[in-house]
């Protein structure tokens, strides 16, 4: 009988963590620093102040509220928000310990998301759902778990999961939110408990009654990525839209760039980007980011796909474009799905998109990110200039505490 599927992913938790997967996190960290700079004055982030005087868990409120959050296409999750905030949770930590952190916590948010299907998908907000299993190992490595441990303690964050995509019916609510604060303070919990002598069902997910039962009508495989590690197929997002919408902002910014972004405008995508993203007449922000004729229409205006692009003066400037867009499916992108968030706009079609493994951007983009978002969240040149050289250059985890507090005040 083999062992249960938690006791073989914490083999792979377990190792470890190299150098070149340290400066891989260590983007990441540049990168959710970078989101939460934007979202400082958003109305999360008015929320944030007054549910914590920590600034680690202040930040679980803005992780995410910009929709630039990285993602792991085949998993369909947003491990950033619920993983760097948890890793900054324990402030005696070195930032290689926080680092290591990160990078196991990244390992087991995306290998067990993987195994979860689209009927998971189309009830569950993976993020939340998987967050839990991300924090607990996260907090696990901080605390110096044994294999054993991280076993018990990812089978009890499992047994809570959970997160309905329920809130997308609602105009502006902040239940995304409150899913990377519960996913981060109940992971953690868990491998806290543990640590103090709590049990858990190791066999959690393929047991009769357990998240594959009660999720999923046909799941698959945990991934992994061989001798390395699944945080380095994590994509950036370098557009301030859902995730689903950059494969059609992609394409619009090819043919702006040859002169050739022409109305009318027809998109072409997979099912999961229709269903979450054609919306012709948005009326609020969020809406917006969740609207493929939007985004469309915002290159189109040779904009640059900023925070500010969809906010409510945009809205109203661009409605004569939106209305020149029209979004379909096309069965052989959505075959392609998730492996590939593809598009087609006006004939141009596009694979992969920007920000993917198979495109990446570096250190320059992602610096370039961190100034726009600093910038739309009221901070001055100097403190993007310190997010970059604390996350990528130096090892002065204090400092990085001292900047997060700051911010999320």
């Amino acid at each position: 009988m083999s062992d249960p599927l938690l006791a073989q992913l914490v083999r792979t938790i377990a190792r470890p963590v190299g150098k070149s997967e340290r400066h891989r996190a260590r983007l990441h960290l540049l990168d959710w620093l970078a989101c939460i700079a934007g979202a400082r004055n958003s109305e999360a982030g008015a929320l944030s102040g007054a549910i914590s005087s920590q600034g680690w868990e202040r930040a679980t409120y803005l992780g995410n509220v910009l929709e630039m959050d990285d993602v792991h296409r085949t998993a369909l999750l947003h491990p950033g928000p619920v993983i760097w905030p948890t890793a900054m949770s324990l402030p005696s930590a070195s930032l290689d310990q926080r680092l290591d952190a990160a990078v196991r916590g990244y390992e087991a948010m995306i290998a067990i998301g993987a195994a979860f299907d689209a009927h998971h998908y189309a009830h569950w907000h993976p993020t939340a759902t998987m967050g839990l299993f991300g924090a607990c190992a996260a907090f696990g490595s901080l605390i110096g778990f044994a294999p054993i441990e991280y076993a018990n303690a990812l089978g009890n964050a499992g047994s809570v999961a959970g997160g309905l995509w329920h809130m997308r019916h609602d105009k502006d609510v902040l239940t995304k939110q409150w899913h990377i604060h519960h996913a981060v303070r109940t992971g953690r919990d868990a491998a806290l408990h543990v640590h103090y002598g709590a049990t858990g069902p190791q066999a959690i997910l393929e047991g009769p009654q357990g998240l594959f039962a009660a999720m999923t009508r046909e799941p698959g495989e945990l991934a992994n990525n061989g001798d390395g590690w699944l945080i380095d197929q994590v994509s950036f997002k370098p557009w301030a839209a859902c995730r689903h919408a950059h494969p059609a902002i992609d394409a619009a910014m090819e043919l702006r760039a040859a002169g050739k972004l022409i109305p009318p405008f027809t998109v072409e995508t997979y099912a999961d980007a229709l269903a979450f993203c054609d919306r012709p007449n948005p009326t609020t922000e969020l809406e917006a980011k969740f609207s493929l004729q939007h985004a469309i229409a915002v290159v189109a205006d040779g904009r640059s796909a900023e925070p500010q692009d969809f906010a409510a003066d945009a809205i109203a400037a661009l409605a004569d474009l939106r209305a020149q867009v029209t979004a379909a499916e096309d069965s052989a992108i959505t075959a392609r799905y998730p492996a590939h968030f593809g598009a087609r706009v006006n004939g141009l079609e596009l694979v992969d998109t920007l920000g993917d493994p198979e495109r990446p951007i570096g250190e320059r983009e992602l610096i370039a990110k961190m100034h726009s978002l600093a910038r739309w969240g009221g901070l001055p040149e100097s403190e993007a200039h310190k997010a970059v050289s604390l996350a990528l250059h130096e090892h002065d985890a204090a400092a990085l505490d001292t900047l997060i507090e700051e911010w999320t005040r």
